[in-house]
């Protein structure tokens, strides 16, 4: 063989190499219509006999049990193909009776807001396999089993119905002074079901014999009315030759709320009734449970500045509401509280920031405080449960600091244990007797696993892994994820993490995008899979690492999972250290030899949108380039309870509001701007963008400008995420490359 063939030969192998050892690039069709999303279990219920769990197959058609213990199929509660009487195409949720003897069966739901929705509901006799229509009048809210299970609650047109499953489904109409953009019964209003995240205020007694439910009347809100066109996907047709409206009502801060009070409804003499409960004239109340006692429901009122919980126990029948229980918060009551919140037979479980961090303070029915549960300098993240019979509670908690997150157990006798086996960020699903657990894990590297294991973090099964995936993105160029933490001018120590390229060289200065959020209590910054403007393991971010990017996040001052003196220090001032804080990231990034501090960019969607203005008109020019997403402007605009929580109103801090805004800021605008938004948005509404941008005329700066047709806070429908996208990234290429 010659010397030059020898040389060919060579060069073949090494050609041939390379391209084996080459990765895919990724496409951002694929990334926008989720080619990369992970494997979830989703729609999963714990059944009362405690070793089992309910969920809907993947095609849709059946639900079907599973055991905690082995993670195998043990039966089918529901089967759309056997099933007597209606037919239905698809499970789209489900809820299981008290008794279990029945399901409610969600098919054609329809979303109204960002936890509301409607849809036509089946209730299914599992013993004669016989399903039939929960009522023929028209789409259901909100379906309310009662404790006993022969009767269900709904709402429809914003009155409360009853229907009588022992007799022969009767139905009977039980409010009838619902009225839309007027009266609400049993379900919250808009800023209601936005702020205190809920999609429900109705429960039965105990004893099955009363409903009791909030009433909002939003006569005196102000409405906000939005412009619909016909548009596609979907065509709304009624709109071809002129353009429609939505109006609803919306309290911006410092105007008028719903009025609210508790009603209950006395099933067998149909006596209507008010509760007494001492609430302010402008007071809130975010949540009503029931209890195990028919003469307690629990309710939870907050005043407007938000900083002071009670809880009453009110007695349905005689109306007589005691105070049992008072929190008085520096600044204000955190929103997750209202999520977490746990009563059970004897217990009441509440999270409190009453001693700097959220720890877990439980009480008798009777709001006696029994014992404080977590002491140490560490936040619950999330609660789970705790389980009668042995005074143990479960709850997740960020014990290893504040970007990881751990499943753990508080004993009865104070001593604390970790259950969960791995750093990153884990959660769970106990079983009802808390036997069991499924835990949720992952971290940067590693998409979502889903673990059986028993209370004591013994694992016994591994019922998702996600390996598929993990396999799939490893035929790709994907650069390496590291979180890092830096310490500005000012001393503030932040967490962030990195995306760098696969092919990384120190020696050379790259282009950077900054993703943020920043807004108040959240955290973007988690050893997790799911990080990114996109999620799903960064995936936004390395197909920027492939057009040659660096991609970072930092979690400024105001996030969460730190304490409350680092979350609340942007009190009344909303936007000024967030924003001071990108800043100084972009100039810690500026000093690293890898970067080229002339472009970099920023971008963000909602609060980051705003983040992202108020950064590049923080005086400061390190900024190249930005794109803001939906963002407010002015928090004049916004709603009254998330505002005012942080914020109070713009009559006790005109300064706040006036002087720290995007819109005020707009003179010291830097870089090249392109700011998105949907015509549709009833979250943020299109105005903080109309407003913003003639600020911007009238300061004579330039920037872009996109409008989606049609499309609410989420930007989504058809083609419009991967448009948005691909605008984004091709204004940043244009700007910083």
């Amino acid at each position: 063989m010659t010397v030059k063939r020898l040389f060919n030969l060579a060069a073949a192998l090494m050609l041939a190499a390379g391209e084996m050892q080459a990765g895919d690039k990724l496409s951002l069709r694929d990334i926008t219509r989720g080619e990369f999303r992970q494997e979830m279990m989703t729609e999963v219920y714990p059944m009362a006999d405690g070793e089992s769990y309910a969920q809907v197959s993947d095609d849709g058609k059946r639900i079907e049990t599973f055991s905690f213990k082995t993670g195998k199929k043990t039966g089918v509660l529901f089967d759309a193909a056997t099933a007597r009487g209606a037919q239905i195409a698809r499970v789209q949720g489900y809820i299981v009776s008290p008794d279990g003897r029945r399901l409610l069966i969600q098919t054609d739901t329809k979303p109204i807001y960002r936890r509301s929705f409607a849809a036509t509901y089946y209730i299914y006799m599992i013993q004669n396999n016989k399903l039939e229509p929960l009522s023929d009048g028209g789409p259901q809210q909100a379906p309310v089993f009662s404790p006993d299970g022969n009767q269900i609650a709904f709402v429809r047109d914003n009155n409360i119905y009853l229907v009588k499953l022992l007799y022969d489904n009767a139905e009977s109409q039980v409010t009838k002074d619902g009225k839309r953009n007027e009266v609400i019964n049993g379900i919250p209003d808009w800023v209601y079901e936005e702020e205190f995240s809920t999609n429900s205020s109705m429960v039965f007694s105990a004893d099955s014999r009363q409903i009791v439910w909030i009433r909002y009347d939003e006569t005196a809100v102000p409405q906000y009315a939005m412009q619909l066109f016909k548009g596609k996907s979907p065509e709304m047709e009624q709109f071809r030759d002129y353009p429609g409206e939505y109006a609803y009502k919306y309290p911006v801060p410092g105007m008028q709320n719903s009025k609210v009070r508790v009603m209950s409804f006395d099933i067998k003499s149909h006596q209507t009734r008010t509760i007494d409960l001492p609430l302010d004239a402008d007071g809130y109340i975010p949540r009503i449970m029931a209890t195990s006692d028919p003469e307690k429901i629990a309710i939870f009122t907050l005043n407007r500045h938000q900083d002071d919980l009670k809880i009453y126990m009110a007695n349905p029948l005689s109306t007589v509401a005691k105070l049992i229980i008072e929190d008085k918060i520096d600044k204000y009551v955190k929103e997750e509280t209202f999520e977490n919140v746990q009563i059970t037979d004897k217990h009441i479980l509440l999270p409190s920031e009453r001693d700097g961090y959220n720890h877990l303070y439980l009480y008798n029915l009777n709001g006696q405080l029994m014992r404080q549960i977590v002491t140490d300098r560490y936040e619950v993240k999330d609660v789970c449960g705790i389980d009668d019979a042995t005074g143990d509670a479960y709850f997740v908690a960020n014990p290893k600091g504040a970007t990881d997150r751990q499943v753990m157990v508080a004993r009865q006798n104070g001593k604390i244990e970790t259950l969960s086996q791995r750093a990153g960020v884990n959660n769970a699903i106990f079983s009802r007797n808390y036997k069991f657990f499924i835990n949720i894990w992952s971290d940067l590297d590693n998409p979502t696993q889903y673990i059986l294991c028993q209370n004591n973090g013994k694992v016994m099964q591994t019922l998702i892994d996600n390996q598929a995936l993990k396999q799939k993105l490893a035929r790709y160029d994907l650069g390496k994820k590291e979180l890092f933490q830096f310490t500005t001018s000012e001393g503030v120590v932040l967490n962030g993490w990195m995306v760098k390229p696969v092919d990384f060289t120190p020696s050379k200065q790259y282009p950077v995008i900054m993703y943020q959020y920043g807004g108040p209590g959240n955290q973007q910054v988690l050893n997790q899979w799911g990080i990114g403007m996109n999620g799903n393991g960064a995936i936004l971010e390395q197909y920027l690492c492939q057009q040659g990017y660096i991609c970072v996040c930092v979690d400024n001052r105001g996030t969460g999972g730190r304490g409350a003196e680092f979350e609340k220090c942007t009190y009344m001032r909303l936007g000024e250290l967030e924003s001071r804080d990108q800043v100084e990231t972009a100039i810690w990034l500026g000093q690293q030899p890898y970067v080229d501090k002339a472009r970099i960019g920023i971008w963000g969607w909602s609060y980051g949108g705003w983040n992202t203005l108020m950064s590049m008109s923080e005086g400061r020019p390190v900024f190249a380039a930005g794109v803001a997403i939906a963002p407010p402007t002015n928090w004049r605009f916004y709603d009254t309870i998330y505002t005012e929580r942080y914020m109070r109103t713009p009559q006790e801090n005109p300064k706040g509001y006036d002087e720290v805004n995007a819109i005020a800021r707009a003179y010291q605008l830097h870089g090249a701007l392109l700011i998105c938004h949907g015509l549709a948005d009833d979250n943020v509404h299109y105005q903080n963008t109309a407003e913003y941008v003639e600020a911007l005329v009238q300061a004579d700066k330039d920037f872009r400008q996109l409008v989606y047709t049609n499309r609410n806070h989420s930007i989504f429908g058809g083609n419009t995420r991967n448009h948005l996208f691909r605008q984004a990234i091709n204004h940043f290429n244009a700007v910083l490359k």
